[in-house]
């Protein structure tokens, strides 16, 4: 069964995200918490970038970036689906290497289940 990607929508979910776990990393900070309201066939995630990261044509490609990333790891990993998921991403993202922020990224998705 293939796991559908859908983006969270309120702000009392951002909000909550916020008071929730945390990891970071020098490319991301991963905030996680579950939420009551959410249904648990699908993957409740949300990528932020920040306006100092560059322009929207930048922005647009990193989010594209987790986005993708995020699709490989739901292939290869266990991903706990009670939990919703918010990713802020950080200017090494655009300027390191897909496979070196791939493999940052799966390390810190296996913490968390």
């Amino acid at each position: 069964m293939k796991t559908k990607i859908v983006s969270l929508s309120k702000n009392e979910d951002f909000k909550s995200l916020l008071n929730g776990k945390k990891i970071s990393n020098k490319y991301i900070t991963i905030f996680f918490k579950t939420i009551r309201s959410k249904n648990n066939n699908y993957l409740n995630i949300s990528f932020v970038t920040k306006k100092k990261l560059g322009n929207s044509v930048l922005r647009n490609k990193i989010k594209r970036r987790l986005r993708n990333i995020m699709y490989d790891a739901l292939k290869k990993c266990d991903i706990n689906l009670k939990y919703s998921y918010l990713f802020i991403a950080k200017k090494n993202v655009f300027d390191d290497e897909y496979k070196l922020i791939k493999n940052n990224i799966f390390k810190d998705i296996e913490k968390i289940i």
